[in-house]
Parts: C-alpha cells; structure tokens; sequence
C-alpha cells in the first residue's frame, strides 16, 4: 500500500540537518521548584564542556517565566515572550508547577504555552539502565549484559491528542455538572510522528518499533493509529514493527524489558510509559526530555522530567543527571554528538564511583555530583588532548 505523504517530503518533515553554526544561543527557562537548582548545574555543566572543546560556545540568555511571576503578574510568558524565544538555537527548561497554582493552569501557561505553537510534536525520550544505577528489574541487574537488555527510545505525539485541550465544563457546581475532554487526533499530526519514530528507530541498531494503541476500546482515534501505521511502515521495510495495547505494554516493559526498542504512543500514553520507563531504569531524577521541531523552523526545548518536586526544593538534593542527560540530548541535537558522547561518558563515570544523590541510594548533594561530572569531563577531555590545537593557534 502506497504511502501517504511522498517520500521526499517526508524525510524532509521528519529530521532536518543541524545547524552550522559553533556558538549556540540558549534560553534558559529555570521556572519552579527544583528547576533553578538544576538548571544552573546543568549549565555549569555545558559551560564546562565547551570549555574543554574550545570548538563551540555557549551564550545564554535567562527568561523568569515561572509560577512566581504569575502570581506577580497574572501571566508565565509577557507580551512578545514567544517571539523573544523564536531567536534562540535552543531552550534549556527546569520544571513548572507550584503548591499555589492549580497543575492545569501552570502546565497550560508555561509549558505547552511553547510546546504547541513552536510546533514541537516529537517528544523523545530515551531510557536505559546507566551505569552505577540499580534497575528495579531482576533480569537488567548484576552484570552489563543485563544492564543493557532496557535501552529504549520512547516517540511521543506532543502537539494533540488527550492534550489537545478540547473540551469544557457546563453546569459548573450543580448536581449534574458535566465536563468533556476532547482528544484530538488529525491525519497529518499521526503520520509526522509515526514518520519520525521510524525515522528514529531506523537509526538504531536494532531497527524495531513498537506502536501502542488501545484501538480494542477507542475505536475513532485509536483506530486512526493503527491505520497510519500500517501505511507508514510500507516505506520503511528495514524497521521490523509491531503494535501492542498500552495496558499489555506495561506488562512487556516489566517482564521482558528486552524485547523492545523505540516505542511511538499517544501523548497521554507515552506521557505515563516514559515515567514507567524512568522508574525501571532506576529513578525518574535522571530521565531526560526532548521537545523537537524536527523541521528546526523553531527552537526545540529540552528537560528532565523528574517535575517540580516541591517537597525537596531548596535543599541543595536534587539529583541533577536527568538535567545533564537533557544538556547531551540538547548538545547532540545541536551538532556536537561527540561531545554528548563525552558528557554521558563522565556522567556515568561518576555514578559508577558512587558519587549520586539519595534518589539513587547515595548521599552525595547537587552541588558535589555536579563538580564531580564537571571535572570528569576535564580529565577525559586532557586524556583525549581536547582543546589543545585552539590553545596552540592562540
């Protein structure tokens, strides 16, 4: 069966080329709880890691955007905030939420506030068992080849579906309020995001996706999923595929961790399995989000996805690898895979010391994880005599 889209414009939708640029504006958007805390580690981080290439730079531009100023002011982002942001190669983000401010509201006011009309539709986000972190899971425990059967992709659909943010409420107090929430989902916006997860999956080396549906039970929506799916993956003969009900999934991600690969769901089904994901590999303090305009016609933002976490904020605690993955993501989307490679290289380094904060049974702060990544980074980058052909030419 014939594909939807032409196979030229598809490729083009689905990955666009980085940019040639070697200094990368950054926006950094703390926001809440432990956002700041890890934010500023991370860019401690980057700030390190260029310094060690002297090949590329950072200039980073720090936006207030957060609950406190909306309970200043009434609003997350001022007049013009989106088109300020427009500028930017990238958009390095904390976490949102506030003890004082309904979830709904500071979600749709800050977070997909940017998501939606930068067009970011591919959230991406990987997971895998990093060294000196202990998975939950049996069978991904005591030796690396163990370690290595949970190394997955998650692909989720980021600008409609269950978060499209259709719907109302009417009889609002009475006995018979009712309230309705819209899932949208559009021809256009499934093929996009099937595209690009076989895009992604045909990247790695196993070359298998998984698409998760519940289409037994929502017969529209779902049912649409399975139908573009099946056209898709007649482009892509490489990619072995298969298609499993989001409740059965989470059975397979427990008991047969190595019988997957990239995963593309829904928004509101990836939105649950990602976190699942995070807490078999170890903890969600270390998982990372990539919210990607494949096009590159806007700037893609990236975050952990461990959230506010309100209970810890402050404590100087807060287990910042989820921060440092997000930067590798964010420094990989950017161009430098090498130096992404370096960063995760010293990151793990330091956990397999033992070096990690109490999420991971460990007693180490934010501040001592962060100086140590940052000073493996220095001593890899002097083993690999990183920076030394700009230090000769200067």
């Amino acid at each position: 069966m014939g594909s939807i889209s032409t196979a030229q414009q598809a490729q083009a939708q689905a990955l666009a080329p980085p940019p040639s640029t070697t200094s990368y504006k950054i926006a950094s958007i703390p926001a809440d709880g432990i956002g700041p805390e890890v934010i500023s580690a991370g860019i401690r981080v980057l700030e390190t890691l260029a310094e060690t290439y002297g090949t590329f730079t950072f200039d980073f531009t720090h936006f207030d955007w957060s609950s406190e100023r909306y309970l200043q002011t009434g609003r997350y982002i001022p007049d013009g905030g989106l088109e300020e942001l427009q500028r930017f190669d990238a958009i390095l983000f904390g976490a949102v939420g506030d003890q004082r401010v309904p979830d709904h509201i500071s979600l749709w006011g800050l977070r997909l506030a940017i998501c939606q009309p930068f067009q970011q539709y591919a959230n991406v986000r990987p997971t895998r068992v990093l060294k000196g972190v202990t998975s939950p899971l049996a069978a991904c425990q005591h030796t690396e080849a163990n370690r290595q059967k949970l190394d997955w992709v998650i692909v989720r659909e980021n600008s409609e579906g269950e978060y499209a943010g259709q719907g109302g409420r009417s009889h609002v107090g009475q006995p018979w309020e009712t309230a309705t929430e819209v899932s949208i989902f559009t021809r256009h916006a499934v093929e996009r995001i099937m595209r690009f997860a076989f895009e992604v999956a045909r990247s790695r080396p196993r070359k298998k996706l998984t698409m998760v549906s519940k289409s037994n039970a929502q017969r529209n929506g779902m049912v649409l999923w399975d139908e573009v799916h099946k056209i898709v993956a007649a482009d892509y003969p490489d990619v072995e595929t298969d298609k499993m009900l989001v409740d059965a999934m989470t059975c397979r991600m427990t008991l047969s961790p190595e019988s997957i690969d990239t995963i593309v769901a829904t928004n509101l089904h990836a939105d649950i399995l990602s976190d699942l994901a995070a807490a078999l590999a170890g903890s969600i303090g270390i998982a990372p989000t990539s919210n990607l305009d494949p096009t590159r016609q806007r700037p893609s933002m990236f975050e952990p996805i461990h959230g506010s976490a309100w209970d810890i904020a402050g404590k100087g605690v807060a287990n910042p690898v989820g921060t440092f993955w997000t930067a590798a993501e964010m420094v990989k989307w950017l161009g430098q895979e090498e130096a992404a490679d370096l960063l995760m290289l010293a990151v793990e380094s330091v956990l397999d010391r033992g070096v990690k904060t109490r999420d991971l049974a460990g007693t180490a702060r934010t501040d001592e994880v962060t100086a140590s990544v940052c000073d493996e980074i220095r001593r890899i980058g002097k083993d690999r005599g990183l920076g030394s052909t700009s230090k000769k030419q200067t």
